[in-house]
């Protein structure tokens, strides 16, 4: 039986490197967005179905993986993808920010997936792979509420690895260095804050976002390290992506690292 991966947030960067991928592996491919017309140059064939899924909202969720499993029998592999970067001073960030930084990185990852355990209880199978970030093990200034999100999704991940076994479902994380998608052209990251102590480090911030998106890895290179981890059948839960600062993270005592840490942000 042909196998099916169900991707979200497949517009655009790594979502769409992957549905594209996975595409020309021979899947079945359920890529999804807030608006299926971004998806249109997703459909490169009968195998593939694009679909209306927005991880805030639970009714565009539930119809999506109804309509995936009418059109493919069944769903093999989830690719939580879907995500949004809200980066500044916490204390100028707004509740309504808050949320949406919460809502699309963490409880939309959370809804899409407890949606589709039913399904891969059921089966006996099915892999989850979370899309977390270098930023889930390591953490930037300014970026308190997305290392936050990401990482929520890595102890999120390592714990419902062990739920989930003696069902014969794996649970993978993927852990991106910076990657050039439109990722960073879309973030949340205001030009003022209208607190002069943060006027330094944010100037500091916007330079290096726009060094970061200039310098990035191709989202391909990340595709290609979903695809690994989906057919991958070991109980690996980690796969970082283009981010070798994570190695050194491992090695370095919490002082040495730190240090580090401070003498790149001055």
């Amino acid at each position: 039986m042909t196998k099916t991966v169900f991707i979200t947030g497949a517009s655009s960067g790594i979502g769409k490197a992957t549905a594209q991928l996975f595409a020309a592996k021979g899947w079945n491919v359920a890529a999804t967005a807030r608006s299926p017309e971004s998806l249109q140059d997703l459909k490169l064939s009968d195998r593939v179905v694009l679909l209306q899924l927005d991880v805030t909202d639970s009714v565009t969720i539930d119809k999506a993986i109804s309509q995936a499993l009418r059109q493919f029998g069944n769903i093999d592999v989830l690719v939580n993808n879907a995500g949004y970067g809200l980066l500044g001073p916490f204390e100028f960030s707004t509740p309504s920010q808050i949320q949406r930084q919460f809502d699309t990185n963490l409880f939309g990852l959370f809804e899409v997936t407890r949606s589709l355990l039913p399904h891969f209880r059921q089966q006996h199978s099915g892999t989850i792979i979370n899309l977390s970030s270098m930023g889930g093990q390591l953490s930037f200034p300014l970026g308190s509420l997305y290392h936050a999100t990401k990482w929520a999704i890595e102890g999120f991940s390592e714990s419902l690895q062990y739920e989930l076994e003696p069902f014969g479902i794996r649970v993978k994380v993927i852990q991106p260095g910076s990657i050039r998608t439109g990722f960073y052209d879309r973030l949340d990251l205001p030009t003022e804050t209208g607190i002069k102590e943060y006027d330094y480090a944010m100037k500091r911030l916007m330079q290096q976002a726009i060094s970061a998106s200039k310098n990035a890895t191709l989202p391909n290179a990340v595709a290609k390290v979903i695809y690994r981890a989906a057919i991958d059948n070991s109980q690996r839960l980690r796969y970082p992506a283009s981010a070798p600062i994570l190695a050194i993270r491992k090695v370095l005592p919490d002082r040495l690292f730190f240090a580090m840490m401070r003498q790149i942000s001055r």
